[in-house]
């Protein structure tokens, strides 16, 4: 709902006998059967508009996605909202995503399962899923996206084709090389991510995953790729989206990269896991006489973005509480 008709809607309360505002209003105070009429009326809200809305997702449960559902122009947090709200339904938490959590806490349908597990989901939602993340990379001009990996198991990637992806598309795409082979990731972010995939099935053999010679030449040319884009922190400003649903851990060690590649040293007891790690790449070069003064201006702005992201970034090494 708009900010100007909810204005409109309590000036409406406002005027009627019955209305008693209650500041310590929740959603737990409705009854059973006054929420399956706000159901019930929601259902036929839906109904009355040929796109997929943030709150719809309940009526898609046994409904596919297609492209034409989805014609409108949505913010990143509505993309976010949508693809959440799938498991939201079956009661999935966001402790790491504040708001997130405080969304769908003041849904009125929302109840957090302490169990929850992704295999819960239906072939219908994990395909609403997979159509929804596509349609949000779509909508930002790219080429692939994450789930068109089985299209490249004989096929060469282009480097063309990589451009618009994100750190974090990269590093899927790549990863979606090893999942579709029965990978098991032992990062709970990773597995998670893998497990709602109805392509997926991870072998209990784990020596058995091992890529052909074309995906192994793709996996080169995204790690290629990658590594471009490393090399570009100091001298090309970044954007925003490029950091997009990159988790805590990665932001941290790619905003220190930009000091790294000047030689810094990180010799603080809490930087030691970052010394260790630049250690480890080729390219660290220790320069005892770095100081910031020496960034450029570029380098300050992307240390800003990156930094700005870290406020809000997940762990990737969150359990799925829920």
């Amino acid at each position: 709902m708009a900010k100007h008709d909810g204005r409109c809607f309590q000036d409406y309360l406002s005027k009627q006998p019955w209305y008693k505002p209650n500041n310590k209003f929740k959603n737990s105070l409705l009854t059973p059967a006054e929420r399956k009429n706000i159901d019930l009326i929601r259902e036929l809200e839906a109904d009355k508009h040929d796109t997929v809305e943030p709150g719809d997702l309940r009526f898609w449960e046994k409904k596919l996605i297609t492209d034409e559902n989805l014609g409108r122009e949505y913010s990143g947090a509505e993309w976010r909202i949508m693809i959440a709200e799938i498991e939201a339904i079956h009661g999935k938490s966001f402790p790491e995503e504040e708001w997130l959590q405080k969304y769908f806490e003041d849904r009125y349908w929302y109840r957090a399962n302490p169990v929850y597990d992704p295999t819960v989901l239906t072939e219908t939602e994990r395909k609403n899923l997979t159509a929804l993340n596509e349609a949000r990379s779509k909508n930002r001009n790219t080429e692939i996206s994450i789930g068109d990996m089985d299209k490249f198991e004989n096929v060469l990637l282009k480097e063309e084709q990589l451009k618009g992806l994100n750190f974090n598309e990269l590093r899927m795409i790549r990863s979606e090389f090893f999942a579709r082979h029965g990978k098991k990731f032992t990062i709970p972010a990773y597995k998670a991510f893998f497990t709602w995939q109805d392509w997926y099935k991870p072998v209990k053999d784990q020596s058995k995953v091992k890529l052909n010679a074309v995906e192994e030449q793709n996996v080169k040319l995204i790690q290629d790729y990658e590594a471009k884009m490393h090399e570009q922190l100091s001298t090309v400003p970044m954007v925003e989206a490029s950091v997009h649903d990159l988790y805590a851990e990665d932001l941290r060690i790619l905003r220190n990269e930009i000091y790294a590649r000047h030689g810094r040293i990180f010799s603080s007891p809490k930087s030691k896991d970052l010394q260790k790690y630049f250690e480890g790449q080729l390219w660290y070069k220790p320069n005892p006489d770095f100081k910031d003064d020496q960034l450029t201006e570029t380098e300050f702005r992307n240390i800003s973005i990156i930094k700005a992201a870290e406020e809000t970034a997940i762990s990737k090494f969150a359990e799925v509480e829920g």
